[in-house]
């Protein structure tokens, strides 16, 4: 993994004015976050590598435009990483409708491909879906927060809200996943040791 040290803001100023160099070591410093930010979003590993790469391709393209928190461009690289994988997503669906749509057989799921993908991700499904199922500021309010541990003021300026409602709305989000995770198939009894 990178040294996040390496990726402050004199480093992002001259990646930002074009040094290629600086910017690969940008993506050195933040590419294990942004991918395992990734992982969490999407359903297979190759559709993980590919909104890692596209995230990074966006952070290049619109340097001009990137907003720094503390002197970091991580926050905003993890705000793009979802909004690229909610488009991942959508983009998936509709591929797997129009492919289920041709007339073939049905082909059995591959049990070994599952159970890698299910270790790799490391999160149970029902959890999966559950963050999969969150949308626009509250999914990212809750990955900047309780996932990649900024603080809630951070994660307020970098989303433009106030502090006073990202507590207020971080409040819910963890309502709503702690309800659904209880409900679906009683989670809560299987996560305890």
């Amino acid at each position: 993994m990178g040294d996040p040290s390496e990726s402050g803001e004199p480093l992002w100023l001259r990646a930002r004015a074009g040094d290629g160099e600086a910017f690969g070591r940008v993506f050195d410093a933040h590419r294990d976050r942004v991918y395992r930010h990734a992982c969490r979003l999407v359903d297979d590993i190759q559709d993980a590598e590919d909104v890692t790469a596209i995230a990074f391709l966006e952070l290049w393209r619109r340097r001009d435009a990137v907003r720094l928190v503390a002197g970091s461009v991580l926050p905003w690289l993890l705000v793009t990483t979802s909004n690229v994988a909610r488009n991942q997503r959508r983009s998936t669906f509709r591929y797997r409708r129009f492919l289920a749509a041709l007339p073939r057989p049905d082909a059995a799921p591959d049990a070994a491909a599952s159970s890698a993908q299910s270790s790799v991700f490391g999160l149970d499904a029902d959890l999966r879906r559950t963050l999969q199922s969150l949308r626009g500021v509250d999914l990212h309010l809750l990955v900047l927060v309780s996932v990649e541990d900024y603080p809630i003021a951070d994660a307020a300026a970098v989303l433009g809200v106030s502090e006073a409602a990202a507590k207020s709305r971080l409040h819910r989000i963890r309502a709503r996943i702690r309800s659904q995770l209880s409900t679906d198939n009683d989670f809560t009894t299987r996560a305890r040791p």
